[in-house]
């Protein structure tokens, strides 16, 4: 499980970028990947799963 901050979620488009605390990778995240809502600046957890364009995070949960 990953640690990370939202940097970026568009409720409108349905995704955002959650940027990792530990190697400040930014991963992508679809609204299908979360458990909770989340906002920009939000603390969450997730984890990673390989989609069409390299890694996403999925089941995104506020911490």
């Amino acid at each position: 499980m990953n640690t990370g901050t939202v940097k970026f979620f568009n409720e409108t488009k349905g995704f955002g970028f959650i940027k990792d605390n530990e190697n400040g990778q930014e991963y992508f995240v679809h609204v299908s990947g979360l458990v909770d809502k989340i906002t920009e600046d939000d603390e969450v957890s997730y984890d990673l799963q390989e989609g069409r364009k390299g890694l996403n995070a999925v089941n995104v949960k506020k911490i």
